[in-house]
């Protein structure tokens, strides 16, 4: 089979990385818009629009303002007499007030003579208030509706919804929904579609406004037909809170707010909403496959500019581009009441632009290094006499081998470590004393050293050199390591004195399999090594080995190789793995009979079989006591929580 080209690999992984940021950055921003969390790029957005493309306001809307003038004129305690209201109301009429909305609720009966006196001053040309609360429970939405005393909607006055919805971050921007809304009411329109954006007008007093006083009296303070064929909103717009608690005050945040430090008033804001339901210029949101189409677009635009290196010429087109994405935002909600949200795409296009330039940087700054380097790389010994009798080795490639794979690591080395943080040089010998004997282990087998893993040893055997009894001599370097960790314990011991001794442990994982075997890297640095399934499930077994309380672990390919020497321990679906492979142990002797009847047993579900083959075990053979230990503790938590009923006894370890 003849490789590719590494050129030819080169340009492939070139375009696979040149398409990685463009789709994460996609992937990501589409999530985002998703997600609760766009509201912190939307809202700033569209306050900013709503800002720069507000319209003006209507000429025929005006606001009767219950402020500190009035309260300082009138010299009367909040809430006012209804009588008082009932003059407004025949004062406007008067004057040629089209409609008169007053923005307050009138639920609960007050004075009488002041009830009879508002109930007769009102006709089909008032809009009363009412309200309306959400009450949420988990079972259902409770909705509680407060209307105006009856009496005085029977003069055919009529009422509707002040309530106020704010978004998340307490501003207002969306147009209630509610059946019948006061301002749906006052402009004789549908309800506003759910989510639809106001278009304010402009910041607080945006509409020509007044104080009620003078409203009481036009002729005196106001010019000639001020009101006539005007739509009138009566409501509460206080510069401060004079007398008037927090809740009177009725004011909310806009999207002005951020620029003017003020807060609009709920009157204003209920004008604002019957200009927009007019007029017809309720913005609504853009689809989300349009927002998401507006990403890729962006993120395309991107990888297209930065094609190749990112120069000054492609910085200043993605300033073009990024205001043109904002100027696409602008235009739709201008033009068509269309709200797309500019600052996903733009900061995707700017993300990807970023993350090319980051490539960019990264793969110079390697080159460089690989430059320096270049002359101070040393191949791996192991294969230098094989270098020396075959120059031509001297290259990228590998072949396809059946190898047995062996790790052997220290059980608690980062305890021991700690242990001696304070004596480094002491530290550094114990653990070249130990990977010594463990070395001179794997070659005393024929085998071959592929690296030391900090206080790890890798080795392999049949290859380079043939050797048929690659398994069993992989097995042989095990036993004879764990001999060799024994002698040094002996040793430590002895040198302790009357102090407490260092006792060292390894685990040992083995493992036989089709690998790829030679020289493998860069052509700069390679080395000659193994890769494949079978190496990576060699390093699995080497950890799982404490799992089970033994010090050596095979697999099921080596176990076949040993001649019934191997006994079986359990199946396991280890880390990296989904299926489950036989793990096996190495004794001197056949299998014990307790532990082939344990398994039978606990494979079969048959719990308290297993548990008695476990006593039996104990007993047969110590040296699987402490792996009897461990099963017993897996029986007791499959007896609180039973497996499924197609379970075979395959176990999934959770650690590498």
């Amino acid at each position: 089979m003849t490789a590719p080209a590494p050129g030819a690999d080169a340009r492939r992984r070139s375009r696979v990385a040149a398409l990685l940021p463009p789709l994460v950055v996609v992937a990501a921003f589409a999530a985002l818009l998703a997600s609760p969390l766009r509201r912190h790029l939307d809202a700033p957005a569209f306050d900013l629009a709503s800002v720069a493309l507000a319209p003006n306001p209507a000429e025929d809307v005006v606001i009767v303002a219950i402020d500190e003038p009035s309260f300082a004129e009138i010299g009367r305690q909040w809430p006012w007499p209804r009588s008082l209201h009932a003059d407004l109301v025949k004062a406007l009429r008067a004057a040629g007030a089209r409609l008169i909305a007053l923005d307050m609720v009138f639920a609960e009966p007050s004075a009488p003579e002041a009830d009879g006196a508002l109930a007769a001053a009102l006709g089909p040309d008032v809009l009363l208030g009412a309200d309306e609360t959400v009450i949420e429970t988990p079972h259902a939405d409770q909705r509680i509706r407060v209307e105006p005393l009856p009496e005085l909607l029977a003069t055919g006055a009529r009422s509707g919804v002040v309530s106020i919805a704010l978004d998340a971050d307490g501003v207002l921007r969306r147009a209630p929904t509610f059946d019948r809304g006061f301002a749906a009411e006052a402009a004789s329109t549908a309800e506003p579609p759910p989510g639809a954006l106001i278009r304010f007008r402009g910041g607080p007093r945006a509409y020509r406004t007044v104080s009620y006083y003078q409203a009481l009296k036009p002729a005196e303070f106001l010019p000639p037909g001020f009101f006539k064929d005007k739509t009138v909103f009566v409501g509460l717009s206080l510069q401060t809170a004079a007398s008037a608690t927090a809740s009177q005050a009725d004011a909310f945040a806009t999207p002005f707010t951020a620029t003017t430090g003020r807060l609009t008033s709920g009157v204003e804001a209920q004008a604002t909403i019957f200009d927009a339901l007019r007029a017809g210029d309720l913005a609504r949101a853009a689809p989300y496959l349009a927002e998401l189409a507006a990403l890729v677009l962006a993120a395309a635009a991107g990888a297209g500019l930065s094609r190749g290196r990112v120069s000054w010429r492609a910085v200043a087109a993605v300033k073009v581009f990024v205001l043109a994405v904002i100027g696409v935002s602008l235009l739709a909600l201008e033009f068509a009441d269309v709200w797309l949200t500019p600052l996903p795409p733009a900061l995707a296009l700017l993300a990807v632009v970023g993350a090319d330039a980051a490539l960019d940087y990264a793969r110079e700054r390697r080159a460089r290094r690989d430059i320096e380097k270049a002359f101070g790389q040393y191949l791996a010994p192991e294969v230098v006499d094989r270098l020396a009798r075959d120059p031509s080795a001297l290259k990228l490639g590998g072949e396809r081998r059946t190898l047995t794979i062996l790790f052997a690591d220290v059980r608690g080395f980062t305890t021991l470590a700690e242990r001696m943080k304070d004596d480094p040089e002491r530290l550094t010998s114990l653990v070249n004393r130990l990977l010594g004997p463990l070395s001179e282990a794997v070659l005393a087998e024929r085998g071959t050293i592929d690296k030391y893993i900090g206080d790890c040893v890798m080795a392999f055997w049949n290859a380079p050199l043939d050797a048929p009894d690659h398994a069993e001599c992989a097995v042989a370097a095990g036993l004879r390591m764990l001999r060799a960790v024994e002698l040094l314990n002996a040793e430590l011991s002895a040198e302790a004195g009357e102090a407490a001794p260092l006792k060292l442990a390894i685990g040992v994982g083995i493992n036989t399999g089709d690998c790829v075997v030679g020289n493998l890297g860069s052509e700069k640095r390679f080395d000659y090594t193994a890769v494949g399934d079978a190496v990576n499930l060699a390093s699995r077994l080497e950890s799982a080995s404490r799992l089970y309380g033994v010090p050596m672990l095979i697999g099921e390919a080596t176990a076949r190789a040993l001649a019934g020497r191997a006994v079986e321990l359990d199946r396991i679906a280890v880390k990296g793995k989904a299926d489950g492979v036989a793990v096996f142990t190495v004794l001197d002797g056949e299998e014990p009979l307790a532990q082939r009847e344990f398994l039978d047993a606990y494979r079969a579900s048959r719990w308290d079989v297993a548990e008695m083959a476990l006593q039996r075990l104990r007993a047969d053979e110590p040296r699987l006591a402490a792996y009897a230990d461990r099963m017993a503790e897996r029986l007791r938590r499959l007896r609180e929580t039973p497996p499924p009923a197609d379970w075979r006894g395959v176990y999934t370890a959770s650690e590498k």
